[in-house]
């Protein structure tokens, strides 16, 4: 064709070649300038439905004008074919500046130069309602249900398996293209084309921070969710990712995901003589971090996301970035007697700058005025306005601080062995919520701590009806003390579900999460309460609305999946069990020794196929603690998934050789990881035994 001229377009070098035809560099003789033509192959111009999609690209362009999008001249025929002429734009493609591993994240966020979209090759029009444009088209769309037209490492699911398809299509494609971006690879791959449809189906792609920690997470979130295999799942408008990419890229610098103020709260480091007050510098945080939490205005990085850079050498801009925040607080604590100094810095992401500190050296007792002031003046640096919501619940916060600040260190001591999630912190909790009620017998916090302790005890280690009475007393307790406490109606709610008073439990959840709809224990154990009663329609809502609340959590997406797993919906299952991994493998890295996050992260690692990573945590999590009720149980479900069925029903039957709860019992009846030896006389006999 090289040298040829159709009509008055002289043909002058070949740009690229695709499924519908070539693309070349002509002059236009009559003007005298340079465009590109594109000239439909002469066995697609011989096909009616090829020819109309190709008239149908050229029109869906022609129709746009803007910046981004390349310029349609005319649809013109000559002897040697149809074709179309348009803008000759210079430059590279994307598929020649992404190499090796991505773009940085810099260039991503904000690409140099010009960008140019130049194909619609499968563009659909829509008139507008009031439009007086009428198509001349069959009433059959050009893509028919059940065909399957287009590139296949970027189609989406519904587009692979020719279902009809929208706008939500492109934005799965968007994802595909900002995947290969970061990383440098396509996030679904085989060795064929039914290969890679195969994978778009089924597979979830490696979270990117594996490949580019250096990318904030929240770009991965982005991409996770455009490339959610349900259209719901998924950005709703190209609007929405707009959005969310804009505020990425302020993330670093004043704003978080959402537009918002961010900030996150590090553990505080102790700097007293003894190193023994790690449990009052996490306190201090968490305290400050629920404060927070109740400012509209504000966004506040998680308790678990924050607390996984405890003791991190890593710069604090870096660590902020990696959060998605804009600025970080920072501390340490000197505690000895009845002495303490508090240090605090507020450091702007950005450039590394301080926006505030301070130093307290105060009485012991002068704590709770301490956190009220810290919270107060990042408030005032960030510029947040608080709302007479967050008003009235920081004058609520101030009533629940108990009389005694002994009674305060007794209750993070507890809440400390709390957060280890087996037998022998469950009982040294309970000891410490014990110690601060003797010292302040109203205080409502630390009757929930007990009820809390003895509602755990019951339900995974020893299913007593001295401990289902003591987590009944004492949870009524707390209520009692104060009954707008949504920390107490949630262990209220605890309580009565595992005394089988259904209606009362979900009463009380429901108070709880009036009162603070960013409570992830209201969520989380209510989801967990309508689960073990079947209901797995309504736990899949509160165990999505405590991955919310808490998005680094990795036990609310593990609970999650198995729910989705219970209901047939695989594909969300997948998808928030390879959240769930990832979330555990950042919590085990800073706390390798946590026996829940391999044991729960090693199921999630088995449904996904990765059983040699797997098979390593079970064996890390069984030498921690070999004989703990819970490590045994989770190992069952993982044996019973790897078809290990007598090994899996040695640890089920270990697992439950102490006495037995109902709720437990229901449980493990509804855990669709026990389905394969549901029907198995060793199973059925265990069930017989604790029913009886």
């Amino acid at each position: 064709m090289i040298g040829k001229t159709l009509t008055h377009y002289k043909i002058l070098d070949e740009i690229g070649e695709g499924g519908m035809g070539a693309v070349y560099m002509a002059e236009d003789l009559n003007l005298g300038r340079k465009v590109a033509l594109k000239i439909l192959r002469e066995e697609m111009a011989s096909n009616p439905d090829r020819l109309e999609r190709f008239r149908r690209e050229a029109q869906a362009v022609a129709a746009l004008n803007h910046p981004n999008i390349v310029t349609i001249h005319s649809i013109e025929e000559a002897p040697e074919g149809h074709f179309i002429t348009m803008e000759l734009v210079q430059g590279k493609g994307l598929d020649e500046i992404v190499t090796g591993d991505g773009l940085s994240s810099e260039r991503m966020l904000e690409i140099d130069g010009t960008v140019k979209i130049l194909d619609f090759g499968l563009a659909k029009l829509h008139a507008a309602p009031d439009s007086d444009v009428h198509e001349d088209l069959p009433t059959q769309a050009l893509t028919q249900v059940g065909t399957v037209v287009g590139t296949i490492p970027y189609m989406s699911p519904e587009q692979v398996q020719g279902k009809p398809v929208d706008h939500r299509t492109d934005i799965f494609s968007l994802g595909v293209v900002l995947y290969e971006m970061a990383t440098g690879q396509r996030p679904f791959g085989g060795e064929s084309s039914a290969g890679v449809a195969s994978a778009i189906l089924r597979d979830v792609p490696d979270p990117i921070g594996e490949t580019r920690p250096d990318v904030p997470d929240h770009f991965g979130r982005i991409i996770s969710r455009c490339l959610e295999k349900e259209p719901e799942m998924r950005y709703q408008t190209a609007g929405d990712i707009q959005t969310a990419l804009s505020n990425l890229g302020k993330t670093a610098v004043e704003k978080g995901e959402s537009g918002k103020a961010s900030v996150a709260v590090l553990p505080f480091l102790d700097m007293s003589p003894e190193k023994d007050q790690d449990y009052f510098c996490e306190g201090l945080a968490e305290e400050l971090i629920n404060a927070l939490v109740s400012v509209d205005d504000l966004e506040v990085a998680s308790r678990t996301s924050a607390f996984r850079f405890k003791g991190s050498q890593q710069d604090i801009r870096e660590i902020g970035r990696r959060l998605g925040v804009s600025t970080v607080l920072e501390g340490s604590v000197r505690k000895a007697g009845n002495q303490v100094r508090i240090a605090v810095q507020l450091v702007k992401v950005e450039d590394g700058y301080h926006l505030w500190s301070n130093r307290y050296d105060r009485e012991l007792q002068d704590v709770f005025a301490i956190q009220d002031e810290i919270a107060q003046k990042i408030v005032e640096a960030l510029q947040v306005t608080l709302s007479p919501t967050a008003k009235e619940k920081a004058k609520k916060a101030e009533k629940e601080a108990p009389e005694d600040v002994q009674a305060y260190d007794y209750y993070l001591k507890g809440r400390k062995f709390f957060y280890e999630f087996r037998a022998q912190g469950f009982e040294l909790a309970r000891q410490m919520f014990a110690r601060a009620i003797v010292i302040d017998d109203k205080y409502a916090r630390a009757y929930a701590g007990v009820a809390d302790c003895c509602s755990s005890l019951f339900s995974y280690y020893d299913a007593s009806d001295a401990n289902l009475k003591e987590a009944d007393k004492a949870s009524r307790k707390a209520v009692e003390m104060d009954p707008e406490s949504a920390e107490a109606r949630a262990s209220r709610g605890l309580a009565l579900s595992l005394k089988e008073e259904y209606a009362a439990a979900d009463a009380e959840f429901e108070k709880a999460i009036e009162l603070n709809p960013k409570s992830y224990e209201a969520h989380y154990f209510f989801a967990r309460c309508l689960f073990s009663q079947g209901r797995h329609a309504e736990a899949v809502k509160e165990y999505e609305r405590a991955c919310e609340v808490n998005p680094e959590d990795y036990q609310a997406p593990f609970f999650l999946a198995q729910t989705y797993l219970s209901v047939g919906r695989r594909a969300y299952a997948a998808a928030n069990l390879r959240k769930a991994v990832e979330a555990a493998k950042k919590h085990l890295a800073f706390n390798a020794d946590d026996a829940r996050a391999l044991y729960l992260g090693a199921g999630g690692l088995v449904e996904l196929g990765e059983l040699e990573m797997a098979q390593e945590w079970v064996t890390r999590a069984m030498e921690i603690d070999s004989d703990d009720a819970l490590v045994l149980y989770n190992v069952a479900c993982i044996y019973a998934q790897l078809g290990e069925n007598e090994q899996a029903l040695d640890c089920l039957e270990k697992s439950y050789q102490n006495a037995v709860s109902t709720d437990s019992l229901n449980w493990m009846q509804e855990d669709p990881y026990f389905d394969p030896v549901r029907d198995h006389p060793r199973y059925l006999a265990l069930v017989a035994k604790l029913e009886g």
